[in-house]
């Protein structure tokens, strides 16, 4: 798949805010816990709870 400059767009337009509730379901789902995603992102992003 070859991304558009109109798909690039949108991506970039995303905020944290809008995917998170995704990411929290998606890691139910596979039998994780939100305490797990969160130590994953804050090691990729250095966000803690706080600035979550």
């Amino acid at each position: 798949m070859k991304p558009t400059p109109e798909h690039n767009e949108r991506m970039a337009k995303l905020t944290f805010a809008s995917v998170y509730p995704h990411y929290i379901t998606k890691v139910e789902k596979k039998g994780r816990t939100k305490e797990e995603l969160h130590r994953v992102i804050e090691w990729l992003t250095g966000y803690n709870d706080d600035k979550l």
